[in-house]
């Protein structure tokens, strides 16, 4: 039962700040007017020695724009000082564990609208903001993975069913490469993070990734966090407090879209540049906005990572569209620039792929401003990058049929999204086994696309292919819930799309159209090594798969993961 006095408690809480319900024409805000921000670095490491950080969640003001007064915000840092939205990149070598005590210094009031009818982290007492730290992309134990049920407040006054411990150990033992982390308390994901819980991880590994002569150094290799938001006057993040089924979920909305974009916590900001190579760590770190990336002048991406994995060898491309939560770590060459300016632009529909044209606002990212003077390089992009072991069908030891729904009002308005028609509480029914490959055919019965994620899934997309008499077979689905007893085999035989290149590599997201079904393999073990997991991947509370669209995510497209022996 849901007390309606909880629900005016969380309501009220965007109140704090004494926000108005003006909100702020994007087109007052002039662009590329702020300096792209470096974020602190912190060391994952010590020497030989495991690095303990402590990193708390503070509430603060930020300046996303010159323009816009000082916006309440949550974020991370080693003090409240010292916090930054995005927190700082923590900065990890191969083999050598980090651990983090996360605490939470955050109010008892949110800063941002909730809405408790939706499965959501409610504690007990009026004791703070519940949140939890996920690494996305992580191989970590079960207990550190940052589980939706392992949630605590200011002091851990109130924790979530499943928390058990305050630091987190994180062993850095998986390949080299991007990840990030963010938090993940139940149904609070969307508005943590809107709130700007958010932060880069990478790993690196000097032996392997030396003699790949990739940009290096703070100012030529750097990450890029991109996010929307929507602001009002007085400079606080605007959220829309009334839900699209406001009689079923107060506040909950299917997705949310700001026509402010922000790159490094500044919107549109801008950067001065050499003619040379730079590196960019890319993360669509949005609720749910897809942005497909191009220069204005026709310069190229040199793809050489996707996600938390490298590409076997660089992919050459115009553009390069990011699902949120995606990454793609590329090489840009300005001295192939025709110009002295370029923007960065994106041109997603959103919600992607069939909703509304980009605006002025959201069709540009950033600017850079390129010296005159070219410089002298001799390091090209070798032609080969990481191998590692391609997709092999025949280790393949069980098949599944993952089914995404969108279940609609008497107003033909979405009230919540599933995976197998099951809410998150069902019990658990993906059971694979440590070490194991599976097949997962996804299929798609919604007119959105999904980026799923799979906690401690690396996953390979093999084709995905269109389902003909696609209501017949969504009424099937409808009923029987049973992808065999549908008979998928006669209905997927539609048009085929091949993975592109930049896609072909070893990923932890990847996006799901609408009206296809996508044949993935999934491997719950490292792709670089034969060696075990180096903690016991079966504990408790075990993991979870999900939609990594954060409002589809909270209600609920998100289902129980346990690995087995």
């Amino acid at each position: 039962m849901i007390f309606p006095f909880l629900f005016i408690f969380f309501c009220l809480s965007s109140t704090v700040f004494g926000i108005s319900d003006e909100l702020i024409n994007p087109k007052k805000l002039p662009m590329f007017v702020d300096d792209l921000p470096d974020m602190p670095k912190l060391l994952g490491f010590h020497g030989q020695h495991p690095n303990h950080l402590q990193i708390g969640m503070f509430l603060k003001t930020w300046k996303f724009h010159r323009d816009l007064p000082p916006t309440p915000v949550f974020a991370y840092g080693i003090s409240k000082d010292t916090a930054t939205v995005p927190g700082p990149t923590i900065e990890a070598v191969h083999g050598i564990s980090t651990f983090v005590t996360w605490q939470n210094h955050l109010p008892s009031k949110h800063i941002l609208p909730w809405d408790p009818t939706i499965p959501t982290a409610i504690p007990a007492g009026n004791n703070g903001v519940p949140t939890v730290v996920h690494l996305h992309g992580g191989i970590t134990e079960p207990a550190s993975d940052g589980h939706a049920t392992s949630w605590f407040t200011n002091g851990f006054k109130d924790k979530g069913p499943s928390w058990t411990k305050k630091t987190y150990h994180y062993p850095n033992q998986q390949h080299p490469g991007n990840l990030w982390y963010h938090d993940h308390a139940m149904g609070l994901t969307r508005v943590n993070l809107l709130a700007g819980l958010v932060g880069a991880y990478i790993i690196c590994h000097p032996d392997v990734e030396a003699p790949l002569r990739l940009p290096y150094g703070r100012e030529f290799d750097r990450s890029l966090l991109v996010f929307d938001r929507s602001f009002l006057y007085n400079g606080s993040i605007f959220m829309n407090s009334t839900g699209n089924n406001p009689s079923i979920h107060p506040q909950w909305q299917p997705e949310y879209f700001g026509d402010v974009i922000v790159v490094n916590g500044k919107a549109w900001p801008r950067m001065r540049v050499q003619r040379r190579k730079y590196r960019f760590r890319i993360i669509n770190a949005g609720n749910a906005r897809f942005y497909r990336f191009f220069f204005t002048n026709g310069l190229k991406f040199i793809q050489v990572a996707s996600d938390s994995a490298y590409l076997s060898q660089p992919v050459v491309s115009k553009a390069i569209l990011l699902a949120p939560s995606e990454i793609a770590d590329v090489v840009v060459d300005f001295s192939k620039s025709t110009t002295n300016t370029v923007i960065l632009a994106n041109d997603a529909a959103y919600p992607y792929p069939s909703g509304d044209p980009v605006n002025e606002a959201n069709s540009k990212v950033m600017k850079f401003y390129i010296s005159k003077n070219k410089e002298v390089e001799t390091q090209p992009i070798p032609k080969k990058l990481i191998q590692y072991p391609k997709p092999d069908l025949s280790s393949a030891s069980y098949t599944r049929y993952i089914a995404m729904y969108e279940y609609t009002s008497d107003i033909d308005e979405p009230t919540h999204l599933y995976l197998n028609g099951k809410p998150y509480e069902a019990p658990v029914t993906e059971k694979p086994k440590v070490g194991s490959t599976e097949i997962w055919y996804v299929i798609n019965l919604t007119e959105d696309n999904h980026p799923l994620h799979i906690h401690m899934g690396l996953l390979a997309a093999l084709e995905q292919t269109e389902l003909v008499h696609l209501e017949e077979f969504k009424d099937c689905m409808t009923k029987k819930n049973d992808a065999v007893k549908c008979k998928i085999e006669e209905h997927a035989r539609g048009k085929r799309r091949k993975v592109n290149s930049n896609e072909k590599g070893w990923k932890n997201v990847y996006k799901m159209m609408p009206g296809f079904v996508t044949k993935i393999l999934v491997r719950f073990s490292n792709i670089h090594s034969n060696t075990s997991y180096p903690f016991d991947a079966t504990a408790e509370p075990g993991y979870v798969y999900h939609c990594h669209i954060l409002d589809h995510e909270d209600n609920a497209m998100m289902r129980p993961l346990k690995l087995v022996y």
